[in-house]
């Protein structure tokens, strides 16, 4: 049956970076995380009737743009927050970089697991603080914590923060309840705060699962947690800039302020209107979204388990597949997919050299000449 996530869309004459950045060549773009649908009806139709009214000044949150985003938590999550909670943002690698420069002092370290969203590894240094790091661990068919190693790393590095990716960039893991308890105690032990990435809180691809917010947990957990969530990837409005922190504690919330002032611009007036219109009209479009995008994560993971020396495990959530390239022994695995028509993202960036990351958020029809292609280049080698 044809979907409405099926309708061709031309991004590569339009201003798209992802596209953009094969012009000219016959390169499939799976790389950065955006997706190549239309925005939710619903959200169109909230900007249309805003750009109507023809005077673009400078904007502040409005009651209902702050209702939304506290009914939703409450609605998707069963979390309730209070208004004053919410830190509005221009995006969420700004909250990721704001919350390194408001916890701990120059020199201090921030901890995060690997491989991981670029951003995290970079936010400390730009913060003047050290980077410390374990990395996850593949178990059969999961990306697992070790914790006994954490636990051993945050007791010798002077960690200040904990940067945490949930769901998980790049592995596709929506972590477990017993896990986040597990993060909270070593929170608690060793005297952190939780920085907890949420971005893809609205792409879970593993039936019959939900996401936990981290700071739900319990108050004494959220006193301590920073949570950065968007719109921006759920709803594919990235371009929009529009993002939020919320935290509970009054004297955290008042750090994170101070290390955003004069650096940190206003919330794009369309991004806080698209929020809205996301958070509140949009239920039926999200369920489209998530049906097609369990497809389309089933035929990536067909395709590798058909190919040989390639290895990956189920995706739980995102649009993201992390792939295992190291057993075909490639010198750049992505300039040899690139050689074979399609642009992947390099694990190297992550913390993973040897890995590759495929966006699967794009029509059928191109996913299935993408994975054509991923064939012909494993096999080429």
């Amino acid at each position: 049956m044809t979907s409405h996530f099926d309708i061709v869309i031309d991004r590569a004459a339009s201003d798209s970076g992802k596209w953009a950045k094969y012009a000219g060549r016959d390169v499939l773009p799976l790389w950065v995380a955006d997706m190549d649908f239309v925005a939710p009806p619903a959200v169109l139709e909230a900007l249309h009737e805003r750009i109507a009214h023809g005077v673009f000044g400078y904007n502040q949150p409005t009651a209902a743009q702050t209702q939304a985003v506290v009914t939703h938590l409450a609605r998707w999550f069963d979390y309730a927050i209070e208004p004053e909670w919410i830190v509005w943002l221009p995006g969420l690698v700004s909250g990721l970089n704001v919350a390194c420069r408001a916890v701990g002092t120059t020199g201090d370290a921030v901890f995060s697991a690997t491989p991981v969203y670029p951003p995290f590894l970079s936010a400390p240094r730009f913060a003047e603080r050290r980077l410390v790091t374990v990395p996850l661990v593949r178990e059969e068919d999961l990306w697992v914590w070790n914790f006994a190693a954490v636990d051993a790393v945050l007791g010798t590095s002077r960690a200040k923060l904990f940067e945490l990716c949930h769901p998980h960039n790049p592995v596709g893991r929506l972590w477990q309840e017993d896990e986040l308890w597990q993060i909270a105690a070593l929170a608690e032990k060793h005297d952190l705060i939780v920085c907890s990435d949420e971005i893809h809180n609205g792409l879970i691809l593993a039936p019959s699962r939900h996401h936990r917010l981290f700071a739900s947990l319990a108050p004494e957990v959220a006193a301590r947690t920073i949570t950065l969530m968007a719109p921006s990837k759920t709803f594919n409005i990235p371009g929009l800039g529009a993002a939020f922190a919320i935290i509970s504690d009054a004297g955290l919330r008042r750090r994170f302020h101070d290390a955003m002032n004069g650096i940190v611009p206003h919330v794009n007036l369309l991004g806080m209107v698209a929020t809205e219109a996301a958070l509140t009209r949009c239920d039926d479009w999200h369920a489209d979204l998530i049906t097609y995008l369990r497809s389309n994560a089933r035929a990536v993971e067909r395709a590798v388990a058909a190919l040989p020396g390639l290895a990956m495990t189920s995706i739980e959530a995102t649009y993201l597949a992390w792939i295992d390239v190291t057993a075909l022994g490639l010198h750049d695995p992505v300039k040899h997919f690139e050689a074979h028509g399609l642009g992947l993202s390099d694990g190297a960036d992550f913390g993973a050299p040897g890995f590759v990351r495929l966006n699967f958020g794009t029509r059928r029809a191109l996913l299935d000449e993408a994975l054509q292609r991923f064939e012909r280049a494993v096999l080429a080698t």
